[in-house]
């Protein structure tokens, strides 16, 4: 199975790893076909192992081996392609797309905190099929109350989030 390691806090605060040796450190645990897109922890890798397996070993060889408390989000090839057919937004190029991954039901969590916070102009927040969407106008991101929930430590093991044109470039280097 072919899947797309999502990893929460890489390149920033402090926080700096060489996609490369992020690929071997996958490696080092058995993973195949490994390579990175960008350099903000999206990490594609092909397994036959169960993925809560997977998720806890490449998350105690990261920890490990770079020294910090690791967290990673897995999903397959088709659950990427669903989620980005499943966009709810419209591309619109003032405004940013995101699209979050996470532990089962964090979907509901995010929506409860989207519905209870202030918006800004046009921001818009949905989930679809256990997916929570996330829509802000640029220049918005860290500045909506939304967006400042986000870096609770409260949430850091729950969940990341990627643009959706990252999660567009994940697909296509599926192919």
């Amino acid at each position: 199975m072919k899947y797309c390691a999502f990893l929460r806090g890489v390149n920033v605060n402090g926080t700096s790893m060489k996609m490369a040796e992020v690929c071997s450190v996958f490696e080092s645990v058995g993973m195949e076909q490994v390579t990175s897109v960008l350099a903000s922890g999206n990490i594609l890798f092909s397994s036959e192992k169960n993925p809560e397996i997977i998720k806890a070993e490449l998350e105690k060889a990261m920890s490990a081996h770079f020294s910090y408390e690791a967290y990673v989000f897995l999903r397959n090839e088709n659950e990427i392609a669903d989620m980005i057919s499943q966009n709810p937004f419209e591309a619109d190029a003032d405004f940013h797309t995101y699209i979050f991954v996470g532990q089962a039901d964090i979907e509901k969590e995010l929506l409860d905190i989207f519905s209870n916070s202030s918006k800004s102009k046009d921001e818009k927040g949905q989930v679809v099929n256990s997916t929570f969407y996330w829509q802000v106008s640029k220049g918005n991101t860290l500045q909506s109350a939304f967006g400042k929930v986000l870096g609770r430590k409260s949430l850091k093991d729950k969940l990341t989030s990627r643009n959706v044109n990252t999660f567009v470039k994940i697909s296509n280097k599926f192919k």
